[in-house]
């Protein structure tokens, strides 16, 4: 296989998959590591990938991207049920939880149909429908609706938070930059998540490691705003290194 041919089935495998292994992409064309990682920085240094340690991921969106929830769901399934069960086994029976809008968060909602003393509050039309026709007590913000997100945001939204109080959030975001903060490209969106956090005791942010390393338009809140964060295995361990020096749990699955 010509080295062209093989950096574009990298590539249909990146866009199919969310990420790619080294060790994987070696067994796959019969080939070296080193010859493997050569192709992935040559792809990076076309603006094609993003380089990461072990592997790669696809090439950073822009600021303002603002992809909809139905293309999200098909990026890193495998990983969001992950998280999203060890999240839910944070929850216990009479706990008030927050839930914003994303993919992450309502298979959240999913693994939490089950709880019979449970209120979720929440500014996703879906995950409302997600929790509906279960003993879950469900608090929708009110808003406007965002059509990409199938969340509800502006003014009504927050002024609804305000008079709440929630035991955990968990917090979905488009943008994770360990020293810059957690960001979304929704000027009106990161405004409600900033209440969320401000009305929740402890916080847990919920992201597969394609999050980490990009900046989206709007800051939600900066890393010591955290008290946890539930992400998989494909995070830098630099990036784990800092959010636990900065005093945050992180749990890896």
């Amino acid at each position: 296989m010509l080295n062209e041919e093989r950096r574009r089935a990298i590539l249909e495998i990146l866009n199919r998959d969310g990420r790619v292994l080294v060790l994987d992409l070696a067994q796959r064309f019969e080939t070296s590591q080193v010859t493997i990682r050569k192709d992935l920085e040559e792809l990076h240094a076309h603006g094609l990938i993003h380089r990461t340690h072990g592997g790669a991921l696809p090439a950073r969106e822009g600021a303002l991207e603002d992809p909809t929830l139905r293309e999200k769901e098909k990026l890193h399934r495998k990983e969001k049920l992950r998280i999203a069960q060890t999240a839910a086994g944070m929850v216990q029976e009479g706990l008030v939880v927050i839930l914003d809008s994303g993919t992450t968060t309502t298979a959240i909602a999913h693994s939490l149909r089950h709880f019979h003393n449970l209120t979720v509050v929440t500014n996703a039309v879906n995950i409302a429908a997600e929790l509906s026709g279960t003993a879950v007590e469900v608090i929708l913000t009110g808003g406007t609706l965002r059509k990409n997100s199938f969340s509800l945001v502006g003014p009504i939204a927050e002024e609804t938070l305000h008079r709440l109080n929630a035991d955990i959030l968990f917090l979905g975001v488009d943008g994770f930059d360990v020293q810059y903060g957690l960001s979304t490209p929704n000027l009106l969106e990161a405004k409600v998540n900033r209440v969320m956090v401000e009305v929740a005791k402890r916080t847990v942010a919920v992201c597969d490691s394609s999050k980490f390393g990009r900046r989206s338009l709007s800051l939600i809140v900066p890393p010591s705003a955290l008290h946890q964060v539930v992400t998989d295995r494909g995070v830098l361990k630099s990036d784990v290194r800092l959010l636990k020096k900065a005093g945050i749990e992180v749990t890896l699955v």
